[in-house]
C-alpha cells in the first residue's frame, strides 16, 4: 500500500523514496505484477534464472508457489545463505541453458539472468517448446539490452555467439558508447554497435515469438522492461493497464535520461578530481624545487660574500704595502 503522508506525516513519502537505491533494478519493484499473474494462472512450481539476494526468489513462494529452482552458475555466499533459509528454494548452479531441460516443467519462468541473444534465445527456445501452459516473465527487455548484447564476464557463451564487445557503456545523450555512461566495471561488457540482428534481449523475444505460434508478449515499460509471454488472454486482459502505458514509458525514459546523466557528472567529478591530484603533486613538487633553489640561492650568496671578504682583505694588504709604481697603477684600477 502506498503512503503518500498525512497533513500530520508530511514527509512520508520522502521516507519512502530515499530508502530507495539511487537506480531501481530489480525485479521486486514487480511484485504488482507478479501478483496478477499468480491470480490468473496456478503456480505451483518456478523456474528463476538469475538470481538477485534471495529476496525476489522469496517472493514467488511468498504468493503461492511450493517450489522455486534459483539458477545461478555463481552464487554468492550471502545468496546460498537466503535460499538455504527457505525450504521452498532449491539452488541449482549451473548455465540456464544447459540445465532447463534437467529441472521439473515450471508453470512460472522468470528470465533475468544473461542479457544477450543468444542466451536468452536459447532459454526461450527451450521453455517456449517444452512448456507451453507456463507464463514467462522476462526483464530487461528495453534499453540498454533491448538492442544490444551485454556479456557477463567471463562468458560462457562461444565465440560466434558474441558480438565485438567494450567496457564502455552506452548512455541516453549520444548513440556510442562512452567510458562516461552504463558501464560494468568489469562485470560486464556492451556490444560495441547496437541493433541488426542476433542483437539484444528483445531482439531474442521477437524471433523466439515469430517461431512460435500461439504466444504474445504483453510490455510493462518501466525499471529497464519487463516483459510477461503468455497464451493466457485473460492474463493478456489483467495486464492491459499496465502493457505500452505511454506514461510508465515516459517516466522510464525521464529516469534513464537523469540516471545517464548523473553518471556522466560522476565521472566528471572523479576525472576532475584526478586532475587535482595530478595539480596538487605539480604544484608540491614546484615547491620542492623552489626550497632546493633558494637553498642553493643561499650558498651562492655565502660564496659570494666569503669572496667579498677575501677581496676587501686583499685591498688592504695592498693599501699596506709601499708604494709602487705598479701599486699605483693597480690603486688607480
Amino acid at each position: 500500500m502506498n503512503d503518500y503522508g498525512t497533513r500530520e506525516d508530511p514527509h512520508a513519502q520522502a521516507r519512502a523514496a530515499r530508502q530507495l537505491p539511487l537506480l531501481l533494478h530489480s525485479l521486486s519493484c514487480f511484485r504488482e505484477i507478479f501478483e496478477i499473474v499468480y491470480a490468473h494462472h496456478p503456480i505451483s512450481t518456478v523456474v528463476e534464472v538469475g538470481v538477485e539476494s534471495g529476496q525476489v526468489s522469496g517472493i514467488y513462494a511468498e504468493l503461492g508457489a511450493s517450489a522455486v529452482y534459483c539458477v545461478d552458475p555463481a552464487p554468492t555466499e550471502s545468496l546460498r545463505a537466503a535460499i538455504a533459509a527457505n525450504e521452498a528454494l532449491h539452488l541449482v548452479e549451473n548455465w540456464s541453458p544447459d540445465v532447463l531441460a534437467d529441472l521439473p516443467v515450471a508453470d512460472l519462468y522468470v528470465l533475468d539472468g544473461d542479457h544477450n541473444y543468444a542466451t536468452v534465445r536459447a532459454e526461450l527456445e527451450w521453455v517456449l517448446t517444452h512448456a507451453p501452459d507456463a507464463v514467462v516473465v522476462l526483464h530487461d527487455l528495453l534499453w540498454p539490452c533491448s538492442r544490444r548484447d551485454q556479456y557477463y564476464e567471463p562468458s560462457g557463451l562461444a565465440a560466434e555467439d558474441r558480438h565485438p564487445s567494450s567496457s564502455d557503456g552506452p548512455t541516453i545523450w549520444h548513440d556510442e558508447l562512452t567510458p562516461a555512461g552504463f558501464v560494468g566495471l568489469g562485470a560486464f561488457t556492451c556490444a560495441q554497435e547496437a541493433g541488426g540482428e542476433r542483437n539484444g534481449v528483445l531482439t531474442a523475444v521477437e524471433d523466439a515469438l515469430a517461431a512460435h505460434d500461439g504466444w504474445r508478449l504483453a510490455m510493462i515499460p518501466a525499471i529497464f522492461g519487463v516483459g510477461v509471454l503468455t497464451r493466457d488472454e485473460a492474463l493478456l486482459t489483467a495486464l492491459a493497464p499496465y502493457r505500452d502505458s505511454t506514461l510508465l514509458s515516459t517516466m522510464e525514459n525521464n529516469r534513464l535520461a537523469l540516471y545517464t546523466r548523473l553518471l556522466q557528472l560522476q565521472f566528471e567529478a572523479v576525472a576532475h578530481s584526478g586532475h587535482a591530484d595530478q595539480l596538487a603533486e605539480t604544484i608540491a613538487r614546484q615547491g620542492r624545487d623552489i626550497e632546493r633553489l633558494t637553498g642553493e640561492a643561499a650558498g651562492l650568496r655565502a660564496e659570494a660574500d666569503d669572496l667579498r671578504r677575501q677581496n676587501e682583505r686583499l685591498r688592504a694588504m695592498l693599501d699596506e704595502r709601499p708604494a709602487t709604481r705598479a701599486g699605483r697603477v693597480l690603486r688607480r684600477r
